[in-house]
């Protein structure tokens, strides 16, 4: 959970040390198709170093979801399907890096925000803390 929370700092997001493991995914979820969006426009503006950059930073914050499955959940078939997708979505877009393609990089961007959409589906069961009236912990006050 660790290198996810670190790969989400790395996007400069406030926050994410006091969200729970299901936010935190939403998080790097947000932050990655962003990310994508951002690189789809660099390509199209033919900004190739910028381009590049995104893409590579899409790629870690996968590598870190694949990395943060729970292969023993269940029959770990949902956590193999996930990881092949994961797998997947970096090797596309490895290629889209190369070949400048934002049709490779908008396939990504719609397999991602199906993958997001569902995560967020199941959020609202997943981030109800107990005994808090559903609110996420507040951050320690200064003394």
């Amino acid at each position: 959970m660790n290198d996810m929370v670190n790969a989400y700092r790395s996007s400069k997001a406030a926050g994410a040390e006091y969200a729970s493991p299901h936010q935190l995914i939403s998080m790097l979820f947000d932050s990655a198709l962003e990310r994508l969006a951002r690189a789809m426009g660099h390509a199209e503006r033919g900004e190739v170093a910028a381009k590049g950059e995104c893409i590579g930073r899409v790629i870690l914050i996968l590598d870190n979801l694949q990395d943060s499955l729970d292969r023993e959940a269940g029959d770990g078939s949902i956590a193999a399907n996930l990881a092949d997708l994961y797998d997947y979505m970096m090797r596309r877009l490895t290629e889209a890096n190369l070949r400048s393609d934002p049709a490779i990089m908008a396939e990504v961007h719609e397999l991602l925000a199906g993958l997001a959409e569902a995560w967020r589906a199941i959020g609202a069961e997943v981030d109800a803390p107990a005994g808090n009236g559903g609110n996420p912990p507040r951050p320690p006050e200064s003394a």
